[in-house]
């Protein structure tokens, strides 16, 4: 079992930055591969980056250049970076963590945190 809480949401006018942070805890965070997925009213929930365990990022087209994600295995804690932010990133963020042990696929969310890109 992974527990994860995200933070670091919330109101930023255009052109802006954020960082959200997520923490896991309860199982072993550096053989996670995790995600930050987001959903706008109305829309499905989608990537927007994710990172292995051994580092490999990517990224949803629509934030390249803009938002960088990166881990610290030491604290458990998997960052969003988010700059240049556009009222179009306007979304409930979600942490994802992600496994495959033994052909059997492990995978948790966060309970999301809100990003408002508004002037």
């Amino acid at each position: 079992q992974v527990q994860l809480v995200e933070s670091g949401g919330g109101l930023v006018q255009p052109g802006g930055s954020l960082r959200l942070s997520c923490a896991a805890s309860g199982s072993i965070f550096s053989l996670y591969t995790m995600g930050w997925y987001r959903q706008a009213p109305g829309k499905q929930r989608e990537l927007v980056a994710a990172i292995t365990s051994g580092g490999s990022t990517n990224y949803e087209d629509s934030v390249k250049g803009r938002f960088t994600i990166s881990r610290d295995n030491a604290k458990n804690t998997v960052y969003l970076q988010m700059n240049s932010l556009k009222p179009e990133d306007t979304a409930a963020y979600y942490c994802n963590a992600k496994r495959l042990r033994f052909g059997i696929s492990y995978e948790y969310w966060g309970q999301g945190t809100q990003v408002t890109v508004s002037s």
